[in-house]
């Protein structure tokens, strides 16, 4: 049963929701969708690839060695990497759209976060959004436009053939994780493009994407290390006097911020 529901002034004017302070929500969210517009920041924490939804392509933050689990998420709910995704700082708001395509703002109503007496507040007291409401929904119309114009950037360059599957297998402390499903830029090809298909490309946007794409799988030892802390994590669990700070400083060396 799903708990996103549409903001309506009937169901939500005597309610109040809360900011979160926790990524525990994106604890199983080992791929996260990114948009264009953020890919310049994202190249510096993690791998960002390619992968398929129906017929398209879309980008998406690699964040995980299996389906399930986030390694950038800590157990007690910190954010452990130097980006945060757009799509994850919205929450718990999305934006829907009515069988028409009229853009809804709604809210998961299961997220813990909304009700109570503490909090902000949906509506004003004349019945109007609140000016935070208002934020979120312009925050998350500017991300829906720029996902629009992100699409267009990848069917350009799936026209011209220049995406592939990428067979990526991180080496970890334990063994050798295989991650199925993700695709890359064929840096060959986008090479070997002639001039109009180049500038077709270019004009579309793809060339940022499939830039940042193949400048982020430098990023790939960002999963190790991840891993790596996960499992000390764990094992501090049992063993407190378990020294964590050398993963700090290679976090550091890597462009990272520890949290």
């Amino acid at each position: 049963m799903t708990t996103i529901t549409p903001i309506s002034q009937s169901r939500h004017s005597a309610l109040r929701w809360r900011r979160w302070d926790s990524y525990a929500f994106a604890a199983k969210h080992a791929v996260v969708p990114l948009i264009a517009a953020e890919l310049a920041k994202a190249v510096l924490a993690f791998p960002i690839a390619l992968i398929r939804k129906n017929e398209a392509f879309v980008p998406v933050a690699v964040l995980g060695l299996e389906a399930g689990r986030n390694l950038f998420v800590a157990e007690d709910g910190r954010w452990l990497g130097a980006y945060v995704p757009a799509a994850l700082r919205g929450y718990p708001f999305v934006l829907g759209r009515t069988e028409e395509g009229k853009q809804l703002l709604c809210v998961d109503e299961g997220s813990g976060l909304v009700g109570g007496s503490e909090g902000e507040r949906f509506f004003e007291d004349d019945g109007t959004p609140s000016k935070v409401v208002r934020q979120i929904m312009d925050f998350l119309t500017q991300m829906e436009r720029n996902r629009d114009a992100t699409a267009a950037a990848c069917a350009a360059l799936q026209s011209c053939n220049l995406i592939e599957p990428w067979p990526l297998a991180v080496k970890t402390v334990q063994d050798e994780r295989k991650i199925d499903g993700l695709f890359r830029i064929n840096e060959a090809a986008l090479n070997a493009l002639d001039d109009e298909a180049f500038l077709g490309v270019r004009r579309s946007g793809g060339l940022p994407v499939a830039y940042a794409q193949l400048l982020s799988m430098q990023q790939v030892r960002v999963l190790d290390l991840a891993s790596t802390r996960a499992k000390r994590a764990q094992e501090a669990l049992v063993a407190p006097d378990l020294d964590l700070s050398w993963l700090d400083s290679d976090i550091l060396k890597l462009g990272g911020k520890p949290h």
